[in-house]
């Protein structure tokens, strides 16, 4: 692409990667968008020091989520649309991959007792809001799935996210010496 603008949106529509072509505010595109705010707040978290805690898991993680976009995007109507991409597979073992980091978390924290108020060191505030942008993607996209099909490993995977993003918010402010505030 030449140019980053390409005038085909301006009436309030936008192109799928199957070619077709839906509303702006259509519920397929705001999961898409819920995805790219989520990926953005795993990145702003990964990049927030300490920048080597759970880097390769959450750069994986941007990956997922990308992969969950493509998936949904690819509406891949018989015959029409794309050749398959490999990138646009989210493989059942994604989700194991997340559950297995959520078991290492609960061997180095305490248990919890209370609700926590999101915040602490920056590196948890950062996860926290992650995990709260995650959140939104996930009930987007059970939205969505109640109008057409949405890969039940996109529903899980996004469900094991955000769990996984609160664990390592308790997690960074644990190894920062930083209190989690109850509620």
């Amino acid at each position: 692409m030449a140019r980053i603008y390409t005038r085909t949106g301006d009436e309030g529509e936008t192109g799928l990667a199957d070619g077709s072509r839906v509303p702006k505010d259509h519920v397929l595109v705001r999961v898409c968008g819920d995805l790219d705010e989520t990926c953005a707040a795993v990145g702003a978290a990964l990049s927030t020091p300490p920048a080597d805690m759970s880097a390769g898991l959450l750069r994986a993680v941007q990956r997922d989520l990308l992969a969950i976009g493509a998936m949904l995007a690819v509406r891949g109507s018989p015959g029409g649309g794309p050749a398959p991409d490999p990138r646009h597979d989210l493989p059942q073992e994604r989700v194991g991959a997340l559950e297995r980091a959520l078991d290492e978390c609960d061997r180095e924290l305490p248990p919890l007792a209370a609700f926590l108020v999101p915040g602490g060191a920056p590196k948890a505030a950062a996860l926290h809001l992650a995990r709260t942008v995650c959140r939104r993607a996930e009930r987007s996209a059970v939205r969505l799935s109640r109008a057409e099909p949405v890969p039940a490993v996109a529903l899980a995977y996004l469900n094991r996210l955000s769990d996984l993003l609160f664990s390592l918010a308790r997690l960074a402010n644990l190894r920062a010496g930083v209190r989690d505030e109850t509620w």
